[in-house]
């Protein structure tokens, strides 16, 4: 737990670097000082040397981004194999890496550093976010990435009401969209309507990519504003809209498509040889030869020729990958207690050492039972507080973390972790202690006095009380055996469920259809409560799984979804009002409002605190921090800079 309260000290005392400090954080080189002397990999020299590809002067920026090696220069070449789990891992390869934002994270999650934009300025109020982009970035196919790629991103694309039907979080505020405009071919301008102190910290995490993410020249051809004979091209394609050509074609942050075209123009160390698309064994992504960053002695990055992604179907054979050797990076799906002495026993066999990780969640697992759901009777018992405060208690969290986590956890809710500033004791214990007895006082109170033969409770309509909590067991297979223990203590208390162990993809349509009765998932805002907030408050429209209609009407602004109650509104309020705060005190005090809210209407049950992580490294892979942030909104290990790995022989 000592890590975890550093890093949540950290977190709050975070600097977010802007205008010239933002620039002495990172290195760029001199203009063309590298222009000369540089050096690239030999299969691209080959290449320049068959008139295959201009030169690398003339690929990189005049001032590309230097990049400093966590341990030394690197060599070039080598395949990093890494291990995806099925049909709907694309968010393995995002953490892996698609990092190439606007900004990015530090290795500590504490400040943002330049990347495409190699400085900024913000305004007093900060509703006006100026960035001056490297000048010279190209795409992988060597076409300039420059403000027109970023204006057309948000204005064209992720405003299209087509192919969003609302604007992301992190590009609205005050229910306005954020304005983009072009002030000279490396500047541009982001307004927002009002105050959003917290936008270059939401830039840096995955959902802050669109801005890089599609370029102008490439993707502008699947819209119907600058193709008049886009309807042929639908056709042809064989699809039935537009919307969905351009999804194919140019994809989006966290859709498998992103990595599906090997013709889609990319800003990131690799590029697509072998796509993620139906029936894929593998994905394969080789070195983009315009990729714009360098070491320290002017070699470009990437050192490591290609990444390779094993597509596994279960975690056992992803396991026996691991420990003969045929993995050179993992945490993902690994990361698993019990697969913590298996891997630290084949550490020499497997030629490898293990990795740490930092947790940045509140919660190990999060049940969320579904307070809007279709079936009104249903709906009417988990809508009860008394309902849910109940099933907390009846759930013995200390013999789950015993059995499941080996002792390694705490008795926890929901909230920041422990030593966190913003620590919320009300939010994190309440209801945590075990009392059947108060449970069954609690249900029999709430009108769910009566049984059946079997010792089932009896719903209002007479039917036995059951329900289902859906779970990916190839993701999560701990929370898996924490649910199974949910049922046996909860059968004790009269109420019935199943375990639906489902894929991955089932598992979000059913949310997004509104179709559970009930889910689990690991529970953020441990470190990073302002960007992940989704179970203080209906905000997530797919990971607040607790009323995903609330959320639509939330970022919806009201326009889609179902109305929520006054208390979901005043949380909307108070985060708006906490993210328009830049004092990071006054910040606090507004959260602790909505802590308070939260801890009242208790809408999630928790089970305990999120245990740390651990993954392996290859002894010949060097250049990796063996310490690392797990968090989503620090893409472990893509802020780590993947580009500067490197083997040794």
């Amino acid at each position: 737990m000592q890590d975890g309260d550093k890093g949540a000290r950290g977190i709050l005392r975070r600097t977010v670097l802007t205008g010239m400090g933002a620039a002495a954080a990172m290195s760029l080189a001199p203009r063309g000082a590298f222009a000369a002397g540089a050096k690239e990999a030999p299969q691209l020299a080959a290449l320049v040397k068959d008139g295959k590809l201009p030169a690398l002067a003339d690929r990189l920026p005049p001032k590309p981004m230097v990049v400093t090696p966590v341990e030394k220069i690197g060599s070039y070449g080598g395949s990093l194999r890494r291990g995806l789990r099925g049909s709907s891992d694309h968010n393995g390869i995002l953490r892996m890496v698609g990092n190439q934002g606007l900004v990015r994270w530090n290795m500590d999650f504490t400040a943002v550093l330049p990347n495409l934009a190699e400085r900024w300025e913000v305004n007093a109020d900060a509703t006006q976010f100026t960035f001056h982009l490297i000048p010279g970035v190209r795409w992988s196919d060597g076409h300039p990435f420059t403000a027109d790629d970023v204006v057309f991103a948000i204005e064209d694309v992720v405003k299209n009401k087509e192919l969003y039907s609302a604007t992301p979080a992190q590009l609205s505020v005050a229910g306005k969209a954020v304005v983009v405009e072009k002030i000279d071919d490396a500047t541009v301008k982001f307004t927002f309507a009002a105050s959003n102190a917290l936008y270059l910290e939401n830039l840096a995490t995955p959902l802050g990519q669109h801005p890089t993410l599609f370029a102008k020249h490439y993707c502008s051809k699947f819209l119907p504003k600058y193709n008049a004979g886009l309807d042929a091209e639908v056709k042809a394609a064989g699809v039935s809209s537009w919307t969905e050509l351009f999804r194919a074609k140019c994809g989006d942050i966290e859709i498998p498509s992103r990595w599906a075209n090997v013709d889609k123009p990319t800003l990131d160390p690799w590029v697509v040889k072998e796509p993620y698309s139906g029936g894929a064994t593998r994905v394969v992504m080789t070195r983009n030869p315009y990729f714009w960053q360098v070491d320290t002695e002017g070699n470009q990055l990437p050192y490591i020729d290609e990444v390779n992604f094993g597509i596994s179907q279960d975690v056992e054979s992803l396991m026996l990958n691991v420990i003969s050797g045929k993995i050179d990076i993992q945490e993902r799906h690994i990361s698993v207690l019990a697969n913590k002495p298996t891997l630290s026993q084949n550490m020499k066999k497997g030629d490898y050492r293990l990795l740490t990780l930092v947790p940045s969640a509140a919660q190990q697992c999060q049940i969320y039972l579904n307070i809007t759901h279709k079936d009104p009777v249903l709906r009417k018992i988990f809508a009860d507080k008394s309902f849910r405060q109940a099933l907390s208690l009846g759930m013995n969290r200390q013999e789950i973390i015993d059995i499941v986590y080996f002792g390694q956890s705490e008795l926890y809710q929901t909230g920041p972790r422990p030593g966190h500033p913003w620590y919320h004791e009300k939010l994190a214990r309440q209801f945590t202690e075990y009392s059947a007895d108060k449970a069954n006082a609690l249900l029999d109170k709430a009108g769910l006095d009566k049984k059946n033969a079997n010792g089932v409770r009896l719903r209002p309509d007479g039917q036995p009380l059951f329900f289902s909590i859906d779970v990916i067991p190839t993701l999560y297979p701990d929370l898996v055996d924490t649910l199974e223990l949910v049922k046996a203590q909860w059968a004790g208390i009269g109420i019935d469920i199943k375990v639906n162990t489902i894929e991955r993809a089932l598992y979000y349509t059913r949310g997004d259809d509104n179709a559970h009765d009930a889910a689990v998932w690991p529970g953020p805002g441990g470190l990073d409560p302002m960007l992940d907030p989704r179970d203080f408050f209906a905000f997530h429209p797919q990971g607040s799984r607790y009323a995903i209609p609330w959320t639509l009407w939330y970022t919806s602004n009201g326009t889609k979804g179902e109305e929520p109650p006054e208390s979901q509104k005043k949380r909307f309020k108070l985060f708006d009002e906490a993210r328009s705060t830049a004092d990071l005190e006054k910040r606090g005090a507004v959260m602790k409002q909505l802590f308070d809210i939260t801890a009242e209407e208790f809408e999630t049950i928790g089970v305990c605190l999120a245990v740390g992580g651990f993954g392996v490294i290859r002894n010949n892979l060097r250049n990796v921090p063996e310490k690392q942030p797990d968090s989503w909104t620090w893409p472990n290990p893509g802020p780590a800079l993947p580009q500067q790995f490197t083997f040794t022989s």
